[in-house]
């Protein structure tokens, strides 16, 4: 059984420094006031122009991000490939509300794929398409029997051809994309963009991936309803399978709005339903490939298991396993070590237009048990090994 208890290989890669700073980041970030602080001064401050775009750069931008535009993270993107861990570029910039931002921002995300084409160091790209689409409608849409407005049916003509563009650079540079889940009240025409772009672009193998959260109590048997699509209309399916990063907004406009709440009654079960979905899909190799994208070490360790069984070999690039920058390296670099194929995350972008995104990286430090607790006793461990091991020589 892989173990992830050994810290000189999670940490090789950062400095004692490093090690340091990373402490006194996940001590901050564990503190839920300090968090809720900082969601309500930060905006202000950029408002008010105050000098703290160096002190967020120098902190919480540098342990979660690989800097601020796709050239930056080829520090961070050598160093992974060091270890034998791949980069997964993703521009977090979050927002927009105007047709010419959406065009830069598909702009930025081609440039990603362009990137990563004939780089083993870059194994996908991701995007969100509230990136690239006005929220609103993304809304309007998850009812198809809503009717749009001329004016509406022309715009997300132009959201449909910026996916469909993407996921053609994708295709021809023979580097799979990640569609990234959002909200509920936006996932249905999530969805639908992304098993169209399925169904063009997955006939010879998975280049676009959709994602499904198994906080959901729904999501089991969409992926198994979609697995048996796939197979009917003979494309491969591309599964990210996460837990989910929504899921106190998700409970709190159910309440607020009186309807039934999307989300599992309780983690047990959620747990189970991730599992379930992780050896559904190992039953059907043949006609899908996944990523596992999880800090929950026992279904890491479950999926390890998996492969076992099916006499499926670590290198066999239909599966891969997925953590973001800057957490959980304990899990990323001991399951590379083992040959294992991991990739992490690394948002990039702007450090003001990334603060969205830096701050929901707090938040889930502070809301997820034991996330941060476990952070911090690896990175002491790791800490008093070399202290140790220097005092001997």
């Amino acid at each position: 059984m892989i173990s992830f208890d050994n810290t000189e290989i999670a940490f090789k890669y950062k400095s004692t420094r490093d090690l340091k700073r990373a402490h006194t980041m996940f001590k901050l970030v564990g503190k839920a006031w300090l968090v809720r602080f900082g969601k309500w001064i930060t905006p202000w401050a950029f408002k008010l122009r105050l000098p703290i775009q160096g002190i967020i750069k120098a902190t919480i931008f540098r342990q979660f991000c690989g800097g601020e535009s796709i050239d930056d993270c080829d520090e961070t993107i050598k160093t992974l490939m060091n270890y034998r861990v791949g980069t997964i570029l993703d521009y977090s910039v979050e927002g927009m509300s105007i047709e010419s931002d959406f065009d830069g921002t598909c702009d930025e995300i081609v440039g990603t794929i362009k990137k990563a084409k004939g780089n083993p160091a870059i194994p996908f790209a991701v995007f969100k398409v509230t990136g690239i689409a006005r929220h609103g409608l993304l809304e309007k849409l998850n009812d198809p029997d809503v009717e749009l407005t001329a004016e509406e049916r022309k715009e997300f003509a132009g959201v449909f051809n910026r996916v469909d563009r993407i996921c053609d650079y994708a295709h021809d540079a023979d580097t799979p994309v990640f569609i990234d889940a959002e909200e509920s009240w936006i996932q249905n025409t999530i969805d639908r963009l992304a098993e169209s772009m399925m169904a063009k672009y997955n006939k010879e193998r998975a280049i676009v991936y959709n994602t499904y959260q198994m906080y959901r109590h729904d999501r089991l048997d969409y992926l198994k309803e979609k697995l048996d699509e796939a197979k009917r209309e003979g494309f491969k399916l591309g599964a990210k399978i996460v837990r989910g990063a929504y899921m106190e907004k998700e409970r709190d406009r159910a309440a607020e709005m009186d309807y039934p709440s999307p989300i599992q009654p309780d983690k047990i079960t959620c747990d189970q339903d991730f599992d379930a979905s992780l050896e559904l899909l190992m039953e059907n190799l043949d006609h899908c490939a996944f990523c596992c994208g999880t800090h929950n070490e026992d279904s890491n360790i479950l999926l390890t298991e998996l492969m076992k069984k099916y006499n499926i070999s670590q290198r066999d690039e239909r599966i891969y396993f997925a953590q973001l920058l800057g957490m959980s390296d304990h899990i990323s670099f001991n399951l590379a070590h083992e040959a294992y194929q991991v990739a992490k995350y690394v948002p990039y972008g702007p450090v003001k237009d990334v603060m969205p995104y830096l701050l929901r990286r707090a938040d889930e430090n502070t809301s997820v048990a034991g996330q941060t607790g476990r952070e911090l006793q690896l990175i002491s461990k790791e800490w008093r090994r070399r202290k140790g091991k220097k005092e001997k020589k």
